[in-house]
């Protein structure tokens, strides 16, 4: 009895093992759940549907965003999955709930509601400008190349306010009128409407939680000249370096 339960469970072991094997393979090979695969320079672009020119023009756009950043690399190549009828987006669902896209190792992977056409997606009703959004998955393509599996998040547990506001930093750098002192202007007025929301004048928005995320980073970067590496190892607050920034401000 006491060998069949172990030989019950030694197939079971195997079998598990086995799936696990089989759903690593497909996560990092999106090549097997496409009907396509288009080349366009550092992008590896996987769909079942007609490739759109516009989807090119987003993603090279996105890229050229990218390029701003300390931690790119003209040689990392980007693997861009669409939710154009692959099973491929669902899968990754299961495991990765976000509301338009996720980027995880260097694949970015769209879903729900967007529109490359008009350069943006949705989320509880409002919308993120998507070139931008795509360059802020880009980054965190460039952090795990950069430092790794291991110290990147979520493995590393570094603050959100400095994952995820380089990631934003550096997607929306380019924007008009981007200086810190007049986005934390913009930050002040939109919470003394007591609103979640900032929207910009591309009819796009961001959330009040990313907005101040950028803009600690923004601080850190142009004020304190601190670089990527030197954010990750700073053990000041994120409530320290809010007040520091403020009073920067303030002094202005």
């Amino acid at each position: 009895m006491k060998h069949s339960i172990k030989k019950w469970a030694f197939r079971l072991a195997l079998s598990g093992l086995f799936f696990v094997i089989l759903l690593i393979t497909f996560i990092l090979n999106p090549s097997l759940l496409y009907a396509h695969k288009t080349i366009v320079g550092i992008c590896n672009i996987y769909h079942n549907g007609p490739l759109d020119s516009i989807v090119l023009v987003r993603l090279n756009d996105a890229i050229e965003i990218s390029k701003s950043s300390e931690l790119y690399d003209p040689h990392l190549q980007y693997d861009i999955c669409l939710d154009d009828g692959s099973l491929y987006p669902a899968l990754i669902r299961k495991f990765i709930d976000d509301d338009f896209s996720a980027t995880f190792y260097n694949k970015t992977v769209f879903w729900g509601t967007f529109s490359f056409k008009d350069n943006y997606g949705v989320q509880d009703g409002h919308k993120w400008n998507l070139t931008q959004s795509t360059a802020h998955g880009f980054i965190h393509c460039q952090q795990f190349n950069k430092l790794g599996f291991f110290k990147s998040n979520p493995i590393a547990g570094y603050p959100s306010w400095k994952w995820e506001g380089y990631a934003e930093y550096i997607s929306r750098k380019l924007v008009p009128n981007n200086s810190l002192d007049s986005n934390i202007n913009k930050l002040v007025q939109a919470e003394k409407k007591d609103t979640n929301w900032i929207e910009f004048p591309d009819g796009t928005g961001s959330t009040i939680k990313f907005y101040k995320r950028r803009l600690l980073v923004q601080f850190c970067s142009e004020i304190k000249k601190m670089d990527f590496e030197q954010i990750l190892k700073d053990t000041s607050k994120e409530n320290v370096v809010m007040n520091k920034m403020m009073t920067w401000y303030k002094m202005k």
